[in-house]
């Protein structure tokens, strides 16, 4: 039995790797978690799984000690339990800047990683990158769109491969007049039309920085370059990747959009699944539809492979600076379409640098934050 390191438990995907352990009971128990501030949420996880520890990274306080299991706090607590000698797999399933370090730590410690946090590769790639081959940590990606290239991509030798491409729902505001975005509220934004998701996430999706998010992740994951990374509107959300071959052909990854399948997958792997988790044939699916990007309803997507290509410090800018103007967003001190301007000023005011030191990294994330506080 493989035991399991859960950071966010709390959140959309924390829930579901919750849900997929209780379904495979046998196979997987929960050795620590965390939460940010749910301490409602925690006690319920340790009285049905009694994990040996729970971590509250924000807000909030229990005591040192709940049932039998050991109440840590704080963002270093995160770095911690990751070491454990006892775990098999953590999954980082926290959102933001918050899970870099404890998926730095987790890979010096050798450990399967199941990585749901894409702010890791945006913002440190060329560390994670240089860390990776020195360990024998793996990382799995729990997203849906990279898990199903992540699948695809086992099938194919790269020399056969021309192209990658994520799938987006298109987000809140797909299908709304681009004149209206300037006046679009946050009640709006948060209306995801496929998928349930904490607030920073949805407003990510509904101006696709998440898609550009995931663009930068797949080149360091998957190593192709952003030529080769490509993005296409899917509404439905069924396709949750495609490969393009050489010879012309397309190669695609399909299931209901449930985030069970990519999470049972990355905690079995190199294993398959053992039995089936959602049945769902293809009669069931209806139409299936495709469109291009629009760069006037989605602007943040040519600013995403602009840092990817422009590489060292510019993605970890572009990432700290979204996080910051999302919550302003959110507190409604800007209107949506400010987010992607406050990224594009933010980029041109840090100075982009280039050396793999953590440290420097760390200094452009912080430096981009204080510039959106500031504005």
């Amino acid at each position: 039995m493989e035991k399991i390191c859960l950071l966010g438990a709390s959140g959309s995907v924390g829930e579901t790797t919750l849900k997929v352990l209780r379904q495979f009971k046998n196979d997987f128990s929960l050795c620590s978690f965390s939460v940010h501030s749910s301490i409602d949420k925690a006690k319920s996880i340790i009285e049905e799984f009694h994990p040996k520890y729970c971590v509250v990274s924000g807000i909030g306080n229990f005591g040192d000690k709940y049932l039998n299991t050991e109440i840590l706090y704080g963002n270093d607590a995160l770095s911690e339990i990751v070491k454990n000698e006892d775990v098999d797999i953590v999954v980082t399933a926290v959102v933001g800047s918050i899970g870099v370090m404890p998926t730095i730590e987790a890979i010096k410690s050798d450990k399967k990683i199941a990585i749901a946090n894409k702010e890791t590769l945006v913002t440190f790639g060329p560390i994670i990158k240089k860390l990776l081959q020195t360990s024998k940590s793996i990382l799995v990606p729990v997203d849906s769109e990279h898990n199903a290239l992540f699948q695809l991509l086992e099938g194919f030798k790269k020399e056969q491969i021309s192209k990658i491409i994520l799938t987006a729902s298109g987000g809140s505001f797909r299908d709304y007049p681009i004149e209206k975005l300037k006046s679009v509220t946050v009640e709006e934004a948060l209306n995801h039309p496929t998928w349930k998701m904490g607030k920073k996430i949805t407003i990510d999706s509904a101006g696709l920085v998440n898609k550009g998010l995931e663009v930068i992740e797949a080149h360091f994951l998957f190593g192709y370059s952003y030529d080769q990374i490509g993005i296409v509107i899917h509404p439905e959300s069924i396709v949750h990747g495609l490969i393009e071959l050489n010879d012309g052909a397309t190669i695609s990854y399909a299931s209901k959009p449930d985030m069970s399948f990519p999470v049972a997958h990355s905690l079995f792997y190199p294993k398959i699944v053992p039995e089936k988790i959602i049945d769902y044939p293809a009669k069931s699916w209806k139409s299936l539809n495709f469109r291009e990007v629009e760069e006037a309803r989605y602007p943040a997507i040519k600013l995403a492979y602009q840092v990817g290509k422009q590489g060292g410090t510019a993605p970890a800018i572009f990432n700290a600076a979204n996080e910051e103007a999302v919550q302003k967003f959110l507190d409604e001190k800007i209107s949506f379409l400010e987010i992607a301007t406050l990224i594009e000023k933010t980029l041109n005011k840090i100075e982009v640098k280039y050396i793999d030191d953590i440290s420097i990294y760390l200094d452009a994330d912080l430096q981009a934050r204080k510039f959106v506080q500031g504005i």
